[in-house]
């Protein structure tokens, strides 16, 4: 065996295993910030909704004004619901899924999706969830669709698969050691 037959599978044995390591590395790092990206988007999806909420105020007070209303009562009970709602003032319409919370606490139309999804066993795309709430299958039907089911995976409330469908999500999120490794 020649010096340099040795020190060419040493080096190669060396560089493998840095190179591993620096994939772990990278691949926790990665993980972390798509964790803080996840909270960053969770906070402006919350900003858009208080925006639309304002939209919703300022022009239902601005139709008001014009037509000399601006004073009635109903549209101070409207102005009510609007800003007390869950979405106003920086309330999340969909909240973080907790232990012992159950669908009733999603808006009306969540909750619908919600029995849709977890109604059938496998995996469901966007697509098949649209068609089921009678919307069709154009781009402009099946994306509102398939942001409300990205919200409820990124809230806990579904899990997303690779393949971009969604299902319910598993009952525990607690990893558990396999019997043979003793603790």
């Amino acid at each position: 065996m020649s010096a340099g037959g040795w020190w060419r599978r040493t080096v190669s044995a060396c560089w493998g295993v840095d190179v591993l390591v620096w994939v772990m590395q990278r691949r926790v790092v990665l993980s972390d910030r798509a964790e803080r990206l996840r909270k960053e988007l969770a906070e402006i999806d919350a900003e858009v909704a208080r925006l639309e909420a304002a939209e919703v105020v300022f022009g239902q007070f601005a139709d008001a004004r014009r037509a000399g209303k601006a004073d009635d009562p109903a549209m101070a009970e409207e102005f009510e619901r609007v800003t007390t709602s869950p979405g106003a003032g920086g309330m999340l319409l969909v909240p973080h899924r907790e232990d012992g919370m159950d669908a009733s606490v999603l808006p009306a139309d969540y909750q619908v999706i919600m029995r849709i999804v977890t109604a059938v066993s496998e995996p469901v795309p966007a697509k098949d969830v649209s068609v089921e709430l009678g919307r069709g299958t154009g781009p402009g039907q099946v994306e509102p669709v398939r942001d409300k089911l990205r919200r409820l995976a990124d809230r806990g409330w579904l899990h997303r698969t690779p393949r971009r469908t969604f299902h319910r999500p598993a009952r525990s999120r607690r990893m558990t050691c396999p019997d043979w490794i003793s603790a």
